[in-house]
């Protein structure tokens, strides 16, 4: 078993993965992760919807893309006028992280929420990536029909997707920026 502070510094994004779906167990303990991440007065002011439906995930991404590509950005234009790119990255698992609109602390929550289920993947030697494109979707003109779909909860607005399958590539090591910390003592 690999210590706490060993899977953070191993956890690295996955954007290839494995077609087969991850185990039930091993989903329910991820969402279990991100069910106990701290939040703000202990709002938690989040909702997860897990999307293991290959038909819906590809309509996730054209309506993604489709915002993106109309974007001033120049790189999501490019994302979202690529016809290989898969902003999920052919994914078997993706889940939802929502916000409770009218909290103030939503963003930090579901960050915090977020964090702790791509390190219950490493844990569990899933590969997994956070990727936040996926909220492009929920202002495009297919949001309402999307939120339907989805089953979204009233008051709820999707922020962020973790991407989870088994790894299918070795994640690389990003090396970390020097000069980022201060001590006064």
């Amino acid at each position: 078993m690999r210590s706490t502070l060993d899977v953070i510094k191993e956890r690295r994004s996955i954007r290839k993965f494995k077609p087969e779906q991850i185990k039930e167990e091993e989903l329910q303990a991820i969402i279990e992760a991100g069910l106990y991440a701290p939040s703000a007065i202990n709002k938690q002011s989040w909702n997860f919807t897990v999307i293991q439906n290959k038909e819906i995930l590809d309509e996730l991404n054209v309506a993604t893309k489709n915002v993106a590509k109309n974007l001033e950005n120049e790189m999501l234009r490019k994302m979202g006028s690529n016809e290989k790119y898969n902003c999920f990255y052919h994914a078997p698992t993706v889940i939802l992280v929502s916000g409770k609109d009218d909290e103030r602390s939503k963003v930090i929550d579901c960050s915090a929420a977020t964090q702790n289920m791509l390190l219950a993947a490493e844990a569990l030697n899933i590969g997994s990536c956070w990727v936040e494109l996926v909220s492009l979707a929920f202002v495009g003109p297919q949001a309402q029909e999307l939120r339907e779909k989805l089953n979204l909860p009233e008051g709820y607005t999707p922020l962020y997707s973790v991407l989870l399958g088994y790894k299918d590539m070795e994640g690389k090591a990003a090396p970390r920026k020097e000069n980022t910390v201060q001590y006064i003592r």
